[in-house]
């Protein structure tokens, strides 16, 4: 990990926060450390991304986000949670996810895309229905149910539909749509790949003993257990560009009642590296058991030790996400060595400028220049007018009054 030189500061001689100090991840600069985690939108049609995700995205690179990524993106049809979720499958796609990737990239962030595969979380519908499998009444309405795959043919809860044993011909077909999906996002302009292997998805179930009760190689022990995983790496970053960094998010623990633990996460960690991860994003949850192992509090910064002992542990970039929301917070994440990089979700969507707000509390001076040019020159304006000092009783400087007249 190299990083530049700052750009700015807060004061004269004094380097800017972490936070804020760009960094090169493999041939990619970054402005800041901050990441704009990937967020389901359920706006898709036939996987391919619409006017709401340019909208949507466009508002977390304006709002100044170092790397800003797409939602989870199946990497084929049956991957999918709903008819809803993201894809991308397909070169009909590509044009779409570029008009995206370009405008991202337009306004300094940098554009990235998390592929992933539903498994057995396949077939629902959407958060705001809970998550209801769908039906033949669905099927009437021109939504029938499909058969989700999985390592084992285990349900995600009573009610799911039951899902498919993979084959190891299925499980060679999934490795090759995962590699097209690679080679489909860099035709699609992304600079930044995420394996999603966590959250109770398709490499998860692979990993957690729990949903995996193979008795082939790519079940049994953990070292059987991570062959899926290990397996996708490898394609993946075959696929990707060696300039472009590789990112692969993690449950670090199952959830409660789970068995896939910390220390699963640490070796599964080295692993990565050693077939080229660059970054692992450390989240946690999605399978639940029986077992001793708790529910994790859900408190500010609730995966933080996760990151750090993985970066420690490891010896490698982890990002950390979950309940990141002040400045301060995230500035002594990166400061303490905990994580290289921090994601925010929803504190983003309540915020967008989010960054901008942060390079402020934390003393950067020029703090506006993450935001696009116009908006930035306004704004100076403002501050420039609300900082003379004028008498409404005095005459106006003939300066002073151009400058308020064009605010």
């Amino acid at each position: 990990m190299a990083t530049p030189e700052p750009q700015s500061s807060t004061q004269p001689g004094k380097a800017l926060p972490l936070l804020l100090t760009p960094i090169f991840l493999r041939g990619v600069a970054v402005r800041n450390r901050i990441v704009a985690s990937p967020m389901c939108q359920y706006r898709s049609v036939d996987g391919g991304p619409t006017d709401w995700h340019i909208v949507h995205l466009g508002r977390l690179a304006m709002g100044g986000a170092g790397i800003v990524f797409c939602e989870e993106t199946a990497v084929e049809p049956r991957g999918r949670k709903t008819y809803e979720c993201a894809g991308i499958w397909s070169k009909a796609h590509v044009a779409a996810y570029k008009r995206v990737s370009s405008f991202i990239r337009e306004q300094g962030a940098v554009p990235a895309m998390q592929l992933g595969h539903s498994g057995r979380k396949a077939s629902v519908h959407g958060p705001q229905q809970e998550w209801a499998p769908l039906t033949e009444a669905d099927a009437a309405k021109g939504l029938p149910p499909w058969v989700g795959l999985a390592p084992s043919a285990i349900r995600e809860d009573e009610g799911h539909h039951i899902p498919r044993a993979m084959e190891l011909a299925d499980i060679r077909a999934v490795a090759t749509a995962w590699r097209r999906a690679t080679a489909l996002s860099a035709e699609a302009g992304f600079d930044i790949i995420e394996i999603h292997g966590a959250h109770g998805y398709l490499i998860h179930q692979f990993l957690s003993p729990l949903t995996n009760t193979r008795t082939d190689a790519y079940g049994g022990d953990r070292a059987g257990r991570m062959r899926f995983a290990l397996e996708i790496c490898e394609a993946v970053r075959e696929e990707w560009p060696p300039a472009k960094p590789l990112f692969f998010r993690i449950s670090c623990v199952d959830g409660m009642g789970g068995v896939w633990s910390l220390e699963d996460s640490i070796v599964l960690a080295k692993e990565l590296k050693a077939r080229g991860v660059d970054v692992v994003d450390c989240s946690s949850g999605g399978i639940t058991g029986s077992s001793a192992m708790p529910v994790l509090p859900r408190t500010p910064g609730y995966h933080v030790p996760f990151a750090a002992r993985i970066r420690r542990e490891a010896k490698m970039m982890t990002c950390a996400v979950g309940l990141i929301t002040e400045a301060k917070q995230a500035e002594s994440i990166l400061q303490g060595g905990s994580a290289d990089l921090v994601a925010l979700a929803r504190e983003l969507l309540w915020n967008a400028e989010w960054p901008v707000q942060a390079a402020r509390e934390l003393g950067v001076a020029d703090y506006l220049s993450l935001l696009p040019a116009g908006y930035a020159h306004r704004l100076r304006r403002r501050e420039e007018v609300a900082a003379l000092p004028i008498n409404a009783n005095a005459d106006v400087d003939p300066g002073q009054a151009r400058l308020i007249e064009s605010t």
